[in-house]
């Protein structure tokens, strides 16, 4: 099912409701760096996120150096931001929680 490219409003209610993530610069993709204590951390937060990637069938596109995730979402489909990039944002924001509580 093809996904509808949301419109600039509905993107700024939908950011509002992430912590930390922001629009990219052009404007047809949300970003957000993660830092984490190790590499384990970090790999372990891909791990999740990969497979709620798969549950979504929508894939980041991240970038990992030790402690540290790189995330950019956007659907290349729809020629920028859908629900999906949102969903998959709060399904990485739950899996990052659980690796940063101390």
């Amino acid at each position: 099912m093809k996904q509808e490219k949301l419109d600039d409003a509905a993107i700024a209610e939908a950011l509002a409701a992430l912590d930390g993530w922001i629009r990219a610069d052009d404007g047809i993709a949300i970003e957000k760096t993660f830092k984490f204590k190790s590499f384990r951390e970090a790999f372990g937060f891909m791990t999740e996120g990969a497979l709620a990637a798969e549950k979504f069938n929508h894939h980041p596109e991240w970038f990992n150096v030790y402690n540290r995730v790189d995330v950019r979402l956007t659907n290349h489909d729809a020629g920028g931001l859908t629900d999906l990039d949102f969903k998959l944002a709060a399904a990485m924001e739950k899996a990052a929680a659980s690796r940063t509580k101390s």
